[in-house]
């Protein structure tokens, strides 16, 4: 895998239009703001996961505020991939949202060429750890927002104002349960990683 992601990081850091063959993709956020349900909708093949139930034990050190119908949790991460085109696979993996979890997220980024950011309104705080470690790192990413029962109750421009994202930040509204919304979601964070690499390479920068 490592030198598919070397493949795609060249193509795309030369500013070619054409896409490379494989690139790999972080989905981060939050603890319960929908990864491994998005994961597993997108995904063209079985989803590969490292769930494990919910415990008393636990709810000293998890935040269940919100999301109390919660029974389980990523461990580790969640795997999938999806086609996008005739030449061009990504490979998904989701983070563990847990804050105890985290340490693994360095590890998960390595040759990772952009993440999506998933949101809960209801609780922004819980991702605004996801947001500060792209940028902070510099690995492009779009933010998500995941709108639970369908719902979407603030518009993208109130939420990236309440983030205070940079204008080239992408934010879109997605349902993570479903594979059109979450594809969508994907083809963007594409469109910002050619525009990135294109403008890396432009004469005057």
């Amino acid at each position: 895998m490592a030198g598919s992601d070397a493949t795609a990081s060249t193509a795309l850091g030369a500013g070619q239009a054409t896409a490379p063959d494989t690139v790999k993709i972080l989905v981060a956020g939050g603890f319960g703001v929908g990864k491994t349900t998005m994961v597993g909708a997108v995904s063209e093949i079985a989803p590969l996961r490292t769930e494990e139930p919910l415990t008393i034990a636990g709810l000293e050190v998890d935040d269940l505020k919100g999301i109390e119908e919660k029974r389980s949790t990523t461990v580790a991460l969640d795997f999938g991939r999806i086609t996008i085109g005739d030449d061009l696979v990504l490979y998904l993996f989701g983070t563990p949202g847990q804050q105890r979890f985290w340490f693994m997220w360095n590890d998960l980024a390595i040759g990772a060429l952009g993440a999506v950011v998933l949101l809960d309104v209801r609780r922004p705080e819980s991702s605004f750890a996801a947001i500060d470690f792209f940028e902070r790192r510099g690995i492009p990413f779009v933010v998500a927002v995941n709108g639970f029962h369908g719902l979407h109750p603030y518009p993208t421009e109130e939420i990236k104002e309440s983030l205070a994202l940079p204008a080239h930040v992408p934010v879109l509204l997605c349902d993570a349960r479903e594979r059109d919304s979450c594809r969508d979601v994907l083809i963007a964070l594409l469109d910002r990683l050619i525009e990135d690499a294109a403008f890396r390479t432009s004469p005057a920068h």
